[in-house]
């Protein structure tokens, strides 16, 4: 089980990040717009650079929704391996059975 602070900060993060999303992508448009003048892209680069790290998409880290593990997850089930593996002996995920040759 991951610390629960761990989990805790990854969450904040996933809210801010959603909460910031229509404000970053419109900053973003603006500073990629080369027809628009250079005083106006630098002014919202420095408003995008103010806006908190933690609002950042990519600030966020895949965990497991059972155990809060941050490494070797499925995205398609946002699953570690070992609690993949365990659901899936327990007949848990449809479809999914044990590989036997």
């Amino acid at each position: 089980m991951a610390k629960t602070s761990q989990v805790n900060r990854n969450a904040k993060r996933e809210r801010m990040s959603a909460r910031d999303k229509v404000k970053r992508a419109a900053l973003k448009s603006i500073v990629k717009d080369r027809a628009l003048p250079v005083e106006e892209r630098f002014e919202a680069s420095v408003k995008l650079a103010a806006l908190p790290r933690n609002g950042a998409p990519t600030r966020i880290r895949l965990r497991c929704e059972l155990s809060g593990r941050s490494r070797a997850n499925y995205r398609k089930f946002r699953l570690s391996r070992i609690a993949l593996r365990d659901l899936a002996s327990a007949g848990q995920i449809p479809g999914m059975v044990k590989a036997s040759w």
